[in-house]
């Protein structure tokens, strides 16, 4: 099983793995992780990419980066969140708690996200590039076919195929729009449309903004008969 890094400072992780939730319900605990998410995801990003630049120098632009978003989207990260005992450690107020926190995606990502921002500030950009590298191994190697480095068509990047044919049949772009959101703050489900030319083509529903407008960007697809 993974292991988290060890830290030179606990305190930094143990923000990193306290929501929101938890000090809503606790006066004088110590700041929540939302800013440590924040520099999480954009340290991930980057290393991430870099990691894939330097390892497949054969890939285009368009597959190294459909192959970071899957790499670094929710269910992804969850699963490492997993792999690395989070759920079973964060500091969640009783009714994340009840809601099933521990095991909801959207938290277990984020809160990996947070995790690895404390690690940067904690250890710096060597000390995350190992740990990432260490980590990311196979599913790197599940999404890249080993016999030609061709980045699996399963990770087609929905919302660019679909702004490819909005243009090239009604030279304009995609508009995406919230319709509605529901449940508790520390797990909120999003319900997003899209549309081109004044028609809903598609919905999507998703714990993130981000999956939620991918997921109507699919079914667009669908409906129109483009997606594979």
């Amino acid at each position: 099983m993974a292991k988290l890094p060890s830290f030179n400072n606990p305190s930094l992780l143990d923000c990193a793995l306290t929501h929101r939730s938890y000090v809503n319900e606790h006066r004088g605990a110590i700041e929540h992780n939302e800013r440590l998410e924040f520099l999480g995801d954009a340290v991930l990003g980057f290393v991430v990419g870099e990691l894939l630049y330097r390892r497949y120098p054969e890939l285009s632009e368009a597959q190294l980066t459909r192959l970071r978003s899957r790499l670094v989207d929710e269910p992804q990260l969850a699963k490492f969140a997993a792999q690395l005992g989070i759920g079973e450690i964060m500091h969640l107020g009783q009714g994340a708690i009840k809601d099933r926190g521990r095991e909801n995606p959207s938290l277990l990502s984020d809160t990996f996200e947070a995790m690895v921002g404390a690690y940067f500030l904690d250890s710096g950009m060597e000390a995350v590039q190992e740990f990432v590298r260490s980590l990311f191994e196979d599913a790197i190697n599940d999404l890249v076919m080993p016999e030609s480095r061709v980045v699996s068509v399963t990770i087609i990047d929905v919302k660019n195929r679909l702004q490819q044919w909005a243009l090239a049949t009604h030279q304009e772009v995609p508009e995406y729009f919230l319709i509605g959101e529901s449940g508790p703050d520390h797990g909120k489900e999003f319900t997003f449309g899209v549309r081109i030319k004044g028609q809903v083509y598609g919905i999507g529903k998703g714990r993130r903004k981000q999956d939620a407008t991918k997921i109507a960007a699919e079914n667009a697809l669908k409906q129109l008969g483009e997606f594979v």
